[in-house]
């Protein structure tokens, strides 16, 4: 197929246009990503009769509302404003309908879907986000109703070469998404609402509790990018590697690292790590208490999450800091010298066994003996926190507005 077949019609007999509502951080940087092809996809995969326009705008309100009846209520309001034909909001704050958990709902009379970016997993974030954009206008532009679904599976197969060029593997107008090993583990199921529950018309939720908690953290965490929390271990990274260092001239470590069984040495390491974590929840105050969150389970997930999210951040720094543990073995200790201690012939194994004993004992000082540069990195690995952090945004922005209005 020819590149000027990819194109939208110039004569389309209509314009749609099509906003993207997505909360700030990840949820925007996903939407960006695929807004440049959205406009030829809608038009291939949604309705070719039509010019489709996206546009996006940021609000932190989809990623601070309790309640997705609140962010439709918003969505539909921007919607009317900016003269959108369809909206969807893409929120990272988990969604909860009946004991069972939401990925997306979308309301074909109001032209409003809210899809909910944790549970679409860790990755591909891009290819799902797609996929799912596409489905919801899909839903939206044609109906929810049986035979609205039936027309729109012809036209699906109609275009099935070119789903497969566009790289969407979603082929059934029921789905939310496409066949991948995670949807296949965790698969979803759609529920209609027939009397506009919450002016909701269709929901996709996950059929397994457990699975779809377990795929529902791993986003949630991958939205905390714990990586990014490596900055604000400079001090702690400055305390340690001393510590450690300066104990590689004794002995005794040489001497442990040589008696010491493999058990003991990752019973070492886990509780260093969970030290370390542990200290920063309690030093920072990271704990999630109830009355901040909108019940149990959620306060449960954000707690959850931000032990995940630390323990990923700290894993990342004990790999770092037992890399450059062991380059300072290979530098500073020497190998005969070493024989001569152990009794024994040394070789590669002794001194990683060394690096690995010497970054757990640091990370113990580490954890106990520094302070953190950038709290603010850390706190960002609470859910709650950034989500009070975009609540009290909102409050601002509305009192600026109450007081414009009254001026």
């Amino acid at each position: 197929m020819s590149d000027s077949s990819n194109q939208p019609s110039a004569d389309s007999s209509k314009c749609l246009h099509v906003g993207l509502i997505p909360a700030p951080e990840l949820p925007e940087k996903v939407a960006r990503e695929c807004i440049d092809e959205l406009r030829n996809l809608l038009h291939w995969h949604v309705d070719s009769s039509a010019e489709w326009q996206v546009d996006l705008v940021t609000d932190p309100l989809v990623g601070a509302g309790g309640a997705t009846s609140e962010v439709i209520d918003k969505a539909a309001s921007i919607r009317q404003r900016e003269h959108w034909d369809y909206v969807v909001c893409i929120t990272d704050l988990p969604l909860f309908r009946d004991g069972c958990i939401a990925v997306a709902e979308a309301s074909d009379q109001r032209g409003v879907a809210v899809i909910s970016q944790p549970t679409l997993g860790i990755s591909p974030l891009r290819s799902r986000m797609r996929e799912a954009i596409l489905h919801l206008v899909s839903e939206m532009h044609w109906g929810a109703g049986s035979e609205d679904r039936d027309q729109q599976q012809q036209r699906m197969k109609e275009r099935e070469s070119v789903r497969r060029e566009h790289g969407l593997r979603n082929n059934d107008s029921r789905s939310l998404l496409g066949s991948r090993l995670a949807e296949t583990l965790v698969p979803l199921k759609r529920v209609t609402c027939t009397h506009g529950s919450e002016g909701v018309d269709v929901r996709f939720l996950f059929t397994s509790a457990w699975r779809g908690y377990a795929r529902l953290l791993g986003g949630m965490v991958r939205a905390n990018r714990p990586w990014s929390m490596m900055p604000a271990f400079r001090h702690i990274f400055a305390v340690a590697f001393g510590t450690g260092a300066y104990g590689l001239i004794f002995t005794t470590l040489w001497i442990l690292s040589n008696e010491y069984s493999l058990a003991r040495f990752i019973v070492l390491m886990l509780a260093a790590i969970g030290s370390m974590v542990g200290w920063l929840i309690i030093d920072h105050g990271l704990w999630e208490p109830q009355q901040y969150t909108h019940g149990k389970v959620t306060t449960r997930l954000y707690n959850a999450t931000t032990v995940l999210s630390l323990s990923v951040g700290v894993c990342i720094y004990f790999v770092i800091l037992y890399c450059l543990f062991l380059a300072a073995v290979v530098v500073f200790v020497p190998a005969g010298f070493m024989a001569e201690t152990l009794s024994e012939p040394v070789g590669w194994s002794n001194f990683m066994l060394l690096a690995w004993l010497a970054t757990s004992v640091a990370t113990f000082a580490g954890a106990l003996g520094a302070g953190l540069e950038s709290e603010e990195a850390v706190r960002n690995a609470t859910y709650g926190y950034r989500q009070r952090q975009r609540h009290s945004r909102v409050e601002k922005l509305q009192e600026q507005q109450e007081q414009q209005e009254q001026e």
